[in-house]
């Protein structure tokens, strides 16, 4: 049975990417001649992607592994961040243990442990995977993916199966959902301001 949770929410267009600075090239031992290997191995990197000299992401990570026959870059250990206008603060902050990125496509695969804070929604996502289609905007968890949901407001959900459309702005959980959500209207806002003035 599928569940709806639906979200006000704007979330990911992280990489498609620009090497800009500390590269540190490592050509290895060799190998098979039957084992692909990376043409290029790069330590300590910086991405950023820049519109209008303006940055919108930077992504960093410990390592970076380029194999152009597939037409994917690896990454370790690494953190991204996208900005809201002019890049002058960030809107998405998150980690993730490994990550593989389409060249062609901008398709994305977070795994190893994967944490986005999405600031302007106030939304913290947490799980194992999560995959990034670039075309369609839609990120998704692996079907049997526990996932965890949570807000500064209290909501906390755990599902599994995620699935998020952004441009359609829903949530789908395709497994079992459980927790609270906490939802908040303009008017108990001003209730609760009025309330705390009162005292």
């Amino acid at each position: 049975m599928k569940k709806n949770i639906h979200f006000t929410y704007g979330i990911i267009c992280v990489l498609s990417i620009l090497i800009t600075i500390s590269c540190t090239f490592d050509y290895g031992d060799g190998g098979s001649s039957d084992e692909i290997l990376p043409e290029i191995v790069m330590i300590n990197v910086e991405y950023v992607r820049v519109r209008s000299a303006d940055p919108i992401a930077r992504i960093q990570a410990e390592r970076a592994e380029r194999y152009d026959k597939l037409g994917i870059m690896k990454l370790e250990h690494l953190s991204f961040e996208q900005y809201g206008e002019k890049g002058e603060e960030v809107y998405l902050f998150g980690t993730a243990g490994n990550a593989s990125f389409v060249i062609d496509s901008g398709d994305i695969t977070l795994d190893n442990g994967v944490r986005i804070e999405v600031e302007s929604e106030d939304i913290v996502i947490e799980t194992k995977e999560l995959d990034w289609k670039d075309e369609p905007r839609i990120l998704s968890s692996g079907p049997n993916e526990e996932v965890f949901i949570s807000q500064e407001n209290g909501s906390i959900i755990t599902g599994i199966g995620l699935r998020v459309d952004t441009r359609k702005r829903t949530w789908d959980f395709f497994g079992t959902v459980s927790g609270i959500y906490v939802h908040e209207d303009d008017d108990d806002a001003e209730d609760a301001n009025e309330s705390t003035a009162e005292r």
